[in-house]
């Protein structure tokens, strides 16, 4: 097993990233920065004066610009705008005052980790593999990590075996982690059966599921399911939103939203909100206020919705999702017995199975000889379930990048495979 901790993968990739400066990374699920001109110091400039003007009411412009320029309210100062924007554009009934604006989706991990589990006996279940920032801020606050069985047949039944085997082991499970859109790094997406049965069992065993949704805009076909915190009918559900994908990384703008009752119980609801405001009083003090008007500006000049601001890089990240899978097509045909990958219906990644394992010195092979940089789906995994697969991210590459760096890794699998390109990959399609 090639299992590196989650503290270590981002520097790992920056080493490799810095040793082979030409080759093309499909290794990061980053959004494309080709739409990042939208948000020129001109368009920040103005939506910061647009939120400005919304929440002078009557009090002066001048009043408002010093108060985002002092020390905040923890909770945030835009909680209004992101509960309208979850409701309309996610389905998700947020309450204005169930919500915590946190610095980026990882501190609300952060903060939810700890409070959800605060005894050395509590547990937190992840699906394995799964995306490193939880298992690493899990590490980080001192939280166990319990992987899900990868036999079982469904999600739910993972989950109760898991509950009931650490309960013979004096344990308890707390919470879950759960990307049920466009999964990182799998895609795998959840159908709305299999979020029923988890919602069921997670109910019945009072566990916490932390729904992180940062894809779940980004469906390039098929009917859009509800999600979980949609669904949740007794208060199971923490639901865990960012701008990251949908604006920009750089503004570090996400949120934790709780439901009105924790399994139906208001007060330990409140409490639960206390706590999560004072450890994040700890760790930030406030979200940066200027990048949270920012946020707030550009909601309120999309009507409070990012469907139409996405359209285009939507539009682009499905074409790029397609001409992978053409390009997958071409370039490993000859090996069709031996080498799969899925499709996936939305999101930044796909996975692809090798007949071989691929390890981080495979990894730094692959870039050093073939000009192209993948990342080992064993990074994200808890054991060795994962060493014959690899995730490759689509959104942040060109369409000509694709196609070099997809021929790129057919050499190295033919060569590993000792077998040879077919002379076809020379003549690549377009898409």
């Amino acid at each position: 097993m090639d299992y590196m901790p989650p503290t270590s993968v981002m520097n790992f990739l920056n080493e490799v990233s810095g040793s082979f400066p030409s080759a093309i990374s499909l290794a990061s699920g980053r959004p494309s920065d080709r739409f990042f001109d939208r948000l020129d110091p001109q368009a920040l400039l103005n939506a910061l004066v647009v939120y400005e003007r919304y929440s002078a009411g009557d009090h002066g412009g001048g009043q408002v610009h010093s108060q985002l320029l002092q020390y905040g309210r923890t909770a945030g100062l835009i909680s209004e705008l992101v509960a309208q924007q979850v409701r309309s554009d996610e389905g998700v009934a947020a309450r204005t005052d169930r919500v915590l604006i946190t610095s980026g989706c990882q501190e609300a991990l952060a903060v939810c980790l700890p409070a959800l589990c605060p005894e050395p006996s509590d547990v937190l279940l992840v699906c394995n593999p799964t995306y490193v920032g939880v298992t690493g801020a899990a590490k980080a606050e001192r939280v166990a990590v319990a992987a899900l069985p990868n036999s079982g047949p469904c999600v739910a039944e993972a989950i109760e075996r898991a509950v009931l085997q650490l309960r013979r082991n004096g344990r308890r499970a707390r919470a879950v982690y759960l990307i049920p859109d466009f999964d990182n790094p799998t895609g795998r997406v959840l159908d709305s059966a299999a979020r029923c049965d988890v919602l069921q069992v997670c109910a019945r065993h009072r566990v916490i599921i932390l729904e992180d949704n940062p894809y779940r805009l980004f469906r390039y076909e098929g009917d859009a399911i509800p999600p979980m915190a949609a669904l949740d009918e007794v208060g199971s559900v923490i639901y865990l939103s960012t701008f990251s994908k949908t604006l920009t990384p750089s503004l570090r703008v996400g949120a934790a939203i709780l439901p009105e009752t924790i399994f139906g119980d208001a007060g330990a609801c409140r409490v639960l909100w206390e706590d999560l405001v004072q450890r994040k009083s700890f760790v930030t003090l406030n979200t940066s206020q200027i990048t949270q008007a920012i946020v707030a500006g550009l909601l309120i000049e999309q009507g409070v919705s990012l469907r139409g601001w996405i359209r285009p890089a939507l539009d682009w990240y499905r074409a790029n999702r397609d001409l992978m899978l053409s390009q997958l097509d071409c370039v490993f045909s000859p090996f069709s017995d031996q080498i799969r990958w899925n499709r996936p219906s939305g999101g930044f990644f796909l996975t692809l199975d090798l007949p071989f394992r691929f390890s981080a010195e495979s990894m730094n092979e692959c870039a050093r000889d073939d000009n192209v940089i993948v990342m080992p789906m064993s990074f994200f995994a808890l054991d060795d379930s994962q060493d014959y697969r690899i995730r490759l991210a689509f959104s942040a590459v060109t369409p000509e990048q694709i196609r070099t760096s997809v021929t790129g890794l057919g050499r190295y699998v033919a060569r590993r495979l000792g077998r040879e390109l077919p002379s076809l990959v020379g003549g690549l399609r377009e898409g």
